[in-house]
């Protein structure tokens, strides 16, 4: 046996990698804008993700000490590819490799791999192959938080997810169902939908790192039910930082006891991530709000009663229009809740269900506005022009929620091309005794940890109070990534079976890729982890 490797070690070179990729990157900006080093500064981004990655893997480790043998080969193995990955080829993408010779870092890789040779100059497949092999026996990686309330709360939404969602959710999928109302019923029991909302007003006052634990093992039911409650938490958010005392005692305490179910009216037509295009309008009349414009992609717009809707605002009828994000305010537009028959009720307002692929329970709605009224009072806080200010302190939240659904689906991933592998039988035994499955299965799990511990990572930085897009970005750039890697590996195991509607990893594939799409894609994640650590350096 090989003596053990020193991974602190290690992880103090990749640190000094990072630490190059990031003067190499800030000197080329010097003289160029950001979005014309796009390739750079995202594969700086990622560069920094993995060390950030590698830092909370390492963490974990040390926490957890020597009581599960199967922490150890799992750290050593995440390390020994990360590593690999940072002085050989970095995944952006698919078919995108970030290299050390695209931000001239050559010799800074050669350093990196001297110092970790004891790695990654060495044949996993031993590794490799123990790892699958403790997993085919039942054994798991640490998931201990050290907090016997938060390992409680884990393992109560653990049991529900098993009892009440995973029987039925691929069902619900195949049928493009929204999810029952009864589970939604039982999921406002448990408190999903006021994890963060403050006591005071009937939430329970939860930090975001229980957010993550309950996201978490609801996506591994099913995304959709992990997802349902990210509206819930980016309204109470948005209304808990900006909205009046009275907007606070009237929304949060209904929010919180699942009463009131929101939708996020955020996105339009042709415009993406410049909110600062955004045209829907809502113009004062007498002391009403009258709204026009159109929105798309928006989840749950049916079934929901009440819309955090961004607007460009206008307090007289012949006023003219901010220019901008200074014209963009928030509104609290309340609603009637749809039915199958007439799924929007509310007088000037339409909408037109998108079909998708997978992400189905909610739906996703194009909506439509033609004179739609909302109160004189629904002007989040009572001041116009803060929509986008508003909306950018809940994008921490919302995308450290996101990478938390991610790491549920990557879970579930794993879980499914595991049973296959076990009970699938080839040439007189269980495919999962084949090193190409074994191994598929092996970085399954390590990139799952890897997620997992960054997004907790995130987690704890936001509940410290500390600004923490940054971290958030990273957790869920990579969760995002492991959600997909680690659902083609399990449909790859599956074979042909995997492309059967009728086996669930079909309906986990669809849900992976939605993960690097919305509440910002891939590339703006990088894009604002690049510049928010070059713009820091100082």
């Amino acid at each position: 046996m090989r003596d053990a490797i020193d991974l602190a070690h290690v992880l103090g070179a990749a640190q000094a990698y990072r630490a190059a990729a990031l003067e190499a990157l800030a000197q080329r900006l010097e003289t160029r804008q950001i979005d014309d080093e796009q390739r750079a500064a995202h594969g700086f981004a990622w560069i920094a993700t993995s060390v950030a990655a590698l830092e909370a893997v390492h963490g974990w480790r040390v926490a957890n000490g020597d009581a599960n043998p199967l922490d150890a080969q799992v750290a050593e193995l995440a390390f020994a590819e990360t590593i690999a990955q940072l002085v050989g080829g970095l995944p952006m993408g698919q078919n995108e490799l970030a290299r050390p010779a695209d931000l001239g870092l050559s010799h800074a890789a050669r350093d990196l791999a001297h110092a970790a040779r004891d790695l990654i100059e060495v044949d996993h497949a031993p590794l490799r192959a123990a790892i699958a092999a403790a997993l085919a026996s039942g054994h798991w990686p640490s998931e201990t938080l050290h907090d016997a309330e938060l390992d409680a709360i884990r393992d109560q939404f653990r049991k529900f997810t098993d009892a009440e969602i995973l029987p039925h959710a691929h069902q619900w999928h195949l049928a493009n169902a929204l999810i029952p109302d009864a589970t939604v019923a039982a999921m406002a029991d448990l408190g999903t939908f006021g994890v963060c909302i403050p006591e005071e007003f009937g939430g329970l006052g939860l930090s975001k790192l229980v957010m993550c634990l309950v996201t978490e093992e609801l996506s591994r039911g099913w995304i959709g039910a992990g997802s349902l409650g990210t509206r819930s938490e980016i309204a109470g958010e948005l209304i808990g930082m900006g909205g009046t005392a009275e907007q606070k005692a009237h929304w949060l305490p209904k929010i919180a006891s699942g009463e009131v179910l929101p939708t996020a009216v955020f996105t339009e037509p042709d415009v993406g991530s410049d909110l600062g295009s955004l045209q829907t309008r809502a113009r004062r009349d007498g002391a009403d709000w009258v709204i026009t414009g159109s929105k798309t992609w928006i989840t749950h717009a049916s079934r929901s009663d009440l819309m955090t809707l961004l607007a460009r605002t206008v307090s007289s009828a012949s006023g003219p229009d901010a220019k901008g994000y200074a014209g963009l305010s928030m509104l609290l537009v309340p609603k009637p809740r749809g039915t199958e028959a007439d799924p929007f009720p509310a007088d000037g307002m339409a909408g037109s269900e998108i079909e998708v692929l997978g992400y189905r329970g909610m739906r996703e709605y194009a909506l439509s506005f033609d004179g739609m009224r909302a109160p004189a009072d629904a002007l989040l806080g009572g001041e116009e022009g803060q929509g986008f200010k508003q909306l950018m302190r809940t994008f921490e939240g919302a995308r450290i929620q996101t990478a938390a659904r991610a790491v549920g689906v990557a879970r579930r991933a794993l879980e499914l091309g595991l049973d296959y592998a076990l009970n699938r039988k080839q040439f007189g035994k269980a495919i999962v005794a084949f090193p190409r499955v074994a191994d598929k299965l092996a970085m399954s799990l390590c990139d799952l940890i890897l997620s997992r511990e960054l997004t907790y990572a995130a987690a704890r930085a936001k509940d410290s109070g500390k600004r923490c897009d940054i971290e958030a970005g990273m957790a869920k750039l990579l969760a995002a990534r492991a959600a997909w890697s680690n659902a083609d590996a399990s449909l790859q195991i599956h074979g042909g079976n995997g492309y059967a509607l009728e086996y669930e990893i079909s309906r986990v594939l669809c849900d992976a890729r939605i993960l690097n799409i919305f509440e910002g894609a891939a590339e703006i994640q990088a894009q604002v982890i690049a510049r928010g650590l070059v713009g820091g350096r100082n």
